[in-house]
């Protein structure tokens, strides 16, 4: 294959209708609950008694509330972690809420919060650990079926799911043995009862993981990557123009989806990244733990959302079922701060157009006209993926005092879905948007503009 097809591919490499939704939801709630908020461990061992599980002050409308208020869009409950311990009444094990004193054995935290998001039009999905340290059949043929039946009462009792989580953990069960996941099968079942639901897997097949939870991301985070990394997502493309393999990829790796890297696969998917980090040191709640800084966070949501990702921000409930007062005023802050930071568009009436003289499609330019001089600290731009993901330079410009383009105040590498990028203050009635180097012809959406404060 020669470099010219391989580049034109590259860049019709595009999103299903799940994915474009996924992105569009940009920010969202991870919330880790069960035995070991009882027993102050990250990870239990399968042995916990139901009986310590009693969250009396549980409030599923609260809970979505605060949320909404820190400006995410939707949640995702671990409805069971590697201990087993389920929190719906699962009617394959014994191992769950319903043996539990919580509302004396009728509770339904799962369903409690579906209901809740559902009401409040706020997206819902689970985390249903592959590992299952409590269960007699891990590590055998039937636990495949064991964990598929309890994937299809969370798919088909808790209306519509937006997201499914999955990890790679895979221990040692009782039996000395670890379990060969069929994740095909899983995915399967998921496709059937939830078909517009993303599945986040280390591998895809809709999203996978940025390769750390310390709330990073690449310098580069694209969404077209090698199949060799995510090969459980649809490989949209064949072969490359050298002759070499991508067989030990991995998510940690520095490169994946820059050009550099893509030329030497020998297939591409589109398979954006999950940015997962917790608001304070663990995933369970912990008391003597205090919640990240505002400015962490605030970094974070701009080095995510920003870049071409999406943000799963885990709040863990106390024991009490509450969410810790310290996490809910650090949420309520950085709601704020997004909101306020994005609240007044100053490109609204701007005239956006591409500048003519220039006829290559893989090195063009935007002019961004207000209509007076506006003093601005931001710029969102966001390329139509639906087309492909084609960026893979820009650099923006103002004009110096002669009229000419010689003013660079900013310059990124990829945009994706939406790159945020925040600069030391300008003072102009023009933005022209450079676009360096591309995949192919480039398909921008109107930018937006803000002046934010710099604290």
């Amino acid at each position: 294959m020669d470099f010219g097809t391989f580049l034109s591919n590259a860049a019709n490499v595009v999103p299903s209708k799940r994915q474009l939704s996924w992105f569009d939801t940009e920010f969202y709630g991870f919330i880790h609950f069960g035995v070991n908020t009882f027993t102050n461990k990250e990870w239990g061992d399968g042995t916990e008694d139901p009986g310590i599980f009693n969250p009396e002050k549980f409030d599923a409308e609260k809970i979505v509330e605060i949320f909404k208020k820190a400006g995410m869009r939707g949640l995702v409950i671990t409805a069971k972690h590697h201990d087993g311990f389920c929190l719906w009444p699962s009617k394959y094990t014994e191992h769950s809420i319903k043996n539990s004193p919580y509302k004396n054995g009728t509770g339904d935290i799962v369903k409690e919060l579906a209901d809740a998001c559902h009401r409040n039009n706020f997206k819902f999905g689970f985390y249903l650990s592959p590992w299952d340290r409590n269960s007699e059949y891990y590590g055998t043929d039937e636990y495949n079926t064991y964990y598929k039946n309890q994937l299809t009462e969370l798919l088909t009792n808790y209306g519509k799911v937006f997201h499914v989580w999955f990890d790679g953990a895979c221990g040692e069960g009782p039996n000395g043995k670890k379990q060969e996941y069929d994740f095909p099968g899983y995915i399967e079942l998921i496709r059937k009862y939830q078909p517009d639901a993303t599945i986040f897997n280390d591998h895809g097949p809709d999203v996978r993981w940025c390769g750390n939870e310390s709330g990073t991301c690449r310098h580069s985070e694209w969404a077209v990557v090698p199949h060799e990394l995510v090969f459980r997502a649809e490989k949209q493309t064949e072969g490359s123009p050298v002759d070499s393999s991508l067989k030990y990829i991995y998510n940690t790796d520095k490169e994946l989806g820059s050009m550099q890297n893509i030329i030497h696969s020998q297939g591409l998917a589109f398979c954006g990244s999950e940015v997962d980090m917790s608001i304070r040191p663990g995933w369970f709640w912990h008391e003597n733990e205090e919640p990240h800084s505002l400015e962490r966070l605030w970094k974070t949501y701009l080095n995510t959302v920003g870049a071409n990702c999406c943000f799963h921000l885990n709040v863990p409930p106390t024991k009490e079922g509450l969410i810790d007062e310290r996490d809910e005023k650090r949420l309520y802050e950085l709601g704020e701060k997004i909101s306020k930071a994005f609240s007044k568009n100053l490109a609204e009436d701007s005239v956006f157009e591409e500048v003519a003289e220039d006829k290559s499609e893989y090195h063009t330019s935007f002019d961004l006209k207000f209509s007076e001089e506006t003093e601005f600290n931001c710029v969102v731009l966001e390329e139509d993926i639906s087309k492909g993901q084609r960026v893979e330079n820009f650099a923006l410009y103002t004009q110096n005092d002669f009229g000419n383009w010689s003013l660079q105040f900013f310059e990124g590498t990829c945009i994706g879905h939406k790159k945020i990028c925040v600069f030391d203050t300008e003072k102009s009635s023009h933005i022209r948007i450079v676009i360096i180097s591309s995949r192919g012809e480039v398909y921008l959406k109107k930018p937006t503009v803000y002046k934010i404060d710099e604290e």
